[in-house]
């Protein structure tokens, strides 16, 4: 039996995508126990504690309820198509050394698992961008893009239309797509688009 009694069946989808979370709370036992609780109605497959400690709290083959209301790739329903991955981190802080190997190994072995490409490593903040920022400005996506377990552009591309190149990568077009974009790849960026916006999103498009 799961620790999480909160999932259900994957109404006919595979897993194509892994979403990044950040708890939001105190510490980890207070977000297990949030992630386990049948009132809460949410939950997670992974829980990953600072310390580098990895809890399974959901079967990979069941849907754990972690995405809520959002798209990528023009497709809804991200619960039933992703497995989701709880840091422990209220949001306020960087991500502990032992916390990112652990999260590591574990990423590497789902996309073997699953046969998802480092594209379909993506934010919570990416596909519900006008609800969610996790994990958050602090997270290293280019420490996983270095090993091939996410997308991280290393050079600009072309000064093409940002929202072509938005729409390729996977986000759905709208008024929070660019402050999104920039959580993940510019995260301390302001002010409306720029060159670097649009070379960076088309060397990701490319």
């Amino acid at each position: 039996m799961s620790p999480s009694p909160n999932h259900g069946d994957r109404r006919g989808q595979a897993p194509s995508l892994v979403v990044l979370h950040y708890t939001g709370m105190a510490d980890g036992a207070s977000a297990r126990a949030r992630l386990c609780d049948p009132e809460a109605e949410v939950s997670a497959h992974w829980l990953v504690h600072e310390d580098g400690r990895v809890e399974s709290l959901v079967p990979e083959d069941r849907r754990a309820w972690h995405a809520g209301a959002g798209r990528w790739r023009g497709l809804d329903d991200v619960n039933s198509r992703s497995i989701g991955i709880e840091l422990v981190n209220p949001g306020d802080r960087p991500f502990p050394e032992p916390q990112m190997a652990a999260l590591e190994h574990l990423l590497r072995g789902i996309m073997a698992r699953w046969d998802i490409g480092p594209a379909g490593v993506i934010a919570h903040s990416d596909m519900a961008p006008d609800r969610k920022i996790d994990p958050g400005p602090r997270f290293d996506w280019r420490r996983l893009g270095l090993q091939g377990l996410a997308v991280w552009p290393f050079a600009p591309g072309a000064d093409l239309p940002l929202a072509d190149s938005l729409t390729w990568i996977g986000y759905s077009l709208g008024p929070e797509a660019l402050a999104a974009f920039r959580l993940r790849f510019r995260p301390w960026a302001d002010g409306p688009e720029d060159e670097m916006d649009r070379r960076l999103a088309a060397a990701l498009a490319g």
